[in-house]
């Protein structure tokens, strides 16, 4: 256990109080075991009673009030006992352990006093004083019960020796209800802290996880970045150098072959183009010195003069620093969607916009193009693509377009 986790190990000396939150309650130890265990003491008690030699009408009233206590406590107790820890808390101050606790005196009084080997039901009986009030209040209950059946047995005048064992009876055991509860406390709260130590493990094992999840992918991406920078986007680079000596070298009258190879050509420029947009999605944002809203910034003007087209990009709302995995995939989203933008829109005018608000992070990019049936388009890889990076951060992709209304996407991310 970490050295700066408190104990709460409460002072033996001092006037027991409340249980401690989420924890202090014998009930939490195992409630069916302590279900069963009053169940065995009761059903012996029950015995006790039938067998003895008690007259009729003696034998009838002990019975009743062994009858009363089984609705008693399964409509009133025991719906206390298993409330959840918060709410047990809260309610632990009520009067209502209380009143549970005060209708058990008198049933048990009633049993007792027909019957003295009834005395046998306390150890029934007390521990529930612990499980529906505080510790104050249950060891007062543990004293009543008890006493009274003391008192009950001194009154009956079974003689001194009856006496001073009876007396004998109550303090032993109302010292070792006392004992037990502190016991109980110390246990639950050793509990509580070791539950609360394995949760916060748990916690950090998980962040830690997801850390090396997310280095591992921005590994990967960078690798795959750097295999296709150096044999795909360089073959394409040679087949276009190749392809233009090769022209060069052309007689006039070769048009036919000049055409075949200004065909060549323009496909390998394409595929270059294509493969240098793939290293640059993959490759790691370089936010390290700069903010999300200054790079969105730049991608946005670098749109701006590649495709000769109105581009503007605006921050909203108190800027915070997100998770480095959500501004990359923040970052990549907006560059696809320009990417779409210049390709595909014919737009004259692009917005991007990044908005904070309490809870959220929204980015959206609207053009002012062509649109598309935006029903139709889900299945491209590039919206899919976008909506995977932002489910794997926990957010939501949404595509508004329609074809001559231009084309709204918008991300939204927690942070």
């Amino acid at each position: 256990m970490h050295n700066d986790v408190p104990l709460a190990v409460e002072d033996l000396t001092s006037p027991p109080g409340p249980w401690p939150a989420g924890a202090a309650r014998a009930a939490d130890l195992a409630a069916p075991p302590w279900e069963r265990y009053y169940a065995v003491v009761y059903l012996v008690c029950v015995a006790i009673v039938e067998a003895g030699s008690l007259s009729l009408a003696s034998r009838i009233v002990a019975s009743a009030a062994l009858a009363g206590m089984l609705p008693w406590y399964l409509f009133v107790g025991r719906p206390h006992m298993l409330l959840s820890a918060d709410a047990w808390n809260e309610a632990q101050q009520s009067w209502r352990g209380s009143v549970y606790l005060t209708g058990l005196v008198l049933l048990f009084a009633v049993v007792q006093s027909q019957n003295p080997e009834a005395w046998f039901l306390s150890f029934a009986l007390s521990p529930q004083c612990f499980q529906v009030t505080t510790v104050r209040r249950g060891m007062v209950f543990v004293t009543v019960f008890n006493g009274v059946a003391g008192l009950l047995v001194i009154v009956r005048g079974h003689g001194l020796e009856n006496t001073v064992i009876a007396a004998g009876f109550v303090v032993f055991a109302v010292g070792f209800s006392y004992v037990f509860s502190r016991f109980t406390i110390l246990i639950m709260e050793q509990n509580a802290e070791n539950a609360a130590l394995i949760e916060e493990l748990s916690s950090a094992r998980s962040e830690l996880n997801a850390a090396h999840h997310e280095a591992g992918v921005l590994a990967e991406r960078h690798r795959l970045a750097g295999e296709i920078h150096d044999t795909l986007a360089q073959g394409f680079t040679s087949i276009v150098t190749l392809v233009q000596a090769a022209e060069a070298r052309l007689e006039p009258e070769a048009e036919d072959v000049r055409r075949h190879l200004d065909m060549a050509l323009a496909a390998a420029r394409e595929n270059l183009a294509e493969a240098r947009a793939l290293v640059t999605v993959l490759s790691p944002a370089r936010l390290g010195s700069t903010t999300l809203g200054d790079a969105l910034r730049r991608v946005t003007e670098t749109t701006a003069a590649e495709a000769g087209i109105a581009a503007h990009a605006e921050v909203e709302g108190v800027i915070r620093p997100l998770p480095t995995g959500t501004e990359v995939v923040l970052l990549r989203v907006c560059q696809e969607a320009l990417s779409n933008v210049r390709k595909h829109a014919g737009a004259h005018d692009v917005q991007v916009r990044l908005s904070y608000a309490d809870a959220a992070v929204r980015l959206t990019v609207a053009d002012d193009g062509q649109g598309f049936d935006s029903a139709a388009a889900t299945a491209g890889y590039g919206l899919r693509g976008m909506r995977e990076r932002v489910g794997q951060v926990g957010g939501v992709v949404q595509v508004c377009a329609r074809p001559g209304a231009g084309t709204r996407i918008w991300a939204e991310v927690p942070g």
